[in-house]
């Protein structure tokens, strides 16, 4: 718990992954002093900061944070839910404001907006952190630790498998348009390819072999590995023995043949993510810089086909 409770704000509190922020702010013993959502669903509030004040309009959520600064009252973070493509305007309003941003990621869509972001950050005082929680999972810590500490440097063979079925409602929302979520490998995947750069090294080589509106796969040769990676939203591709189990998601990672299990433990990241940043160790722009920038590569690529080094799932589907 920080010492003097900080003041927050927040921009899409409706959002299924604001309720982790919403958590964490009350975990770490700060307040939320108001809560900006063009949906008005918002009841979950009540769980947490029954007194926040909640705006629909965001001409009137920014008139508010004016009126608090101008009366003495500090907002000191915003944490920022929004759909993907407004990421960058709503983390520039929140250093308008004298706040720190905490955004969710991807912390923008496209690598010359991380360079203008960090031009603000010189301009302002203010920080920009994303949440990357997985580089604070104790599996995920654990592996780099011991890939780090091999006495014999070496090449890894990786394949990355992530499947996780949404139904029709998910084309007609924005996360279906690709300029407003980036598409699948910026919406589900920019996270695990954080995850491999943090581990692995820099990014060498960057080939995709399948770019679709539900499901993407490619090769990426990172400094200390070579990435087969195949994202989906396909219900249709979940392995069947795993549809039998009634499971509508597949995780998988297997380094050199050797499954890798992190399923467990995603429960307090956020909470453990805004404790970091609130102890000023939190991960910024630089840290985003590389997952952005694979992410792009992929939207932007012209697909391969299946040729080359390809993931294997590809020959089932």
């Amino acid at each position: 718990m920080t010492e003097t409770p900080k003041n927050f704000g927040i921009i899409g509190v409706a959002g299924y992954i604001a309720v982790r922020h919403l958590n964490a702010i009350k975990e770490t013993g700060n307040n939320l002093l108001a809560s900006l959502d063009k949906f008005d669903s918002v009841g979950r509030i009540d769980n947490f900061f029954p007194e926040s004040d909640f705006f629909v309009e965001f001409e009137r959520f920014d008139r508010h944070m004016d009126k608090l600064k101008r009366t003495g009252t500090k907002i000191d973070y915003i944490s920022i839910c929004s759909p993907n493509y407004l990421h960058d305007s709503h983390i520039r309003f929140a250093l308008r404001h004298h706040a720190e941003a905490i955004c969710e990621k991807p912390v923008v869509l496209n690598p010359w907006n991380v360079d203008a972001l960090q031009e603000i950050e010189k301009e302002t005082g203010h920080k920009i952190y994303t949440i990357l929680q997985l580089r604070l999972h104790p599996k995920i810590i654990e592996l780099r630790e011991m890939i780090k500490n091999e006495t014999i440097r070496k090449i890894y063979d990786v394949d990355m498998s992530y499947i996780t079925s949404r139904g029709n409602w998910y084309s007609i929302s924005w996360k279906g348009d690709i300029q407003k979520s980036g598409g699948v490998a910026t919406n589900i995947g920019i996270h695990l390819f954080d995850m491999l750069g943090w581990i692995f090294g820099n990014v060498k080589q960057n080939i995709t072999h399948i770019l679709e509106p539900d499901k993407a796969a490619g090769y990426l040769e990172l400094e200390n590995a070579r990435v087969r990676w195949f994202l989906s939203l396909d219900y249709n591709d979940i392995p069947h023995s795993v549809r039998e189990s009634g499971q509508r998601t597949f995780r998988s990672i297997t380094i050199d043949g050797k499954e890798i299990e992190f399923s467990k433990g995603f429960t307090d990241l956020h909470t453990l993510s805004y404790r970091e940043i609130l102890a000023g160790r939190g991960f910024g722009l630089n840290e985003a810089r590389q997952s952005v920038e694979t992410a792009y590569a992929i939207r932007n690529s012209k697909p391969a086909g299946l040729h080359g080094n390809y993931h294997p799932i590809l020959k089932t589907i």
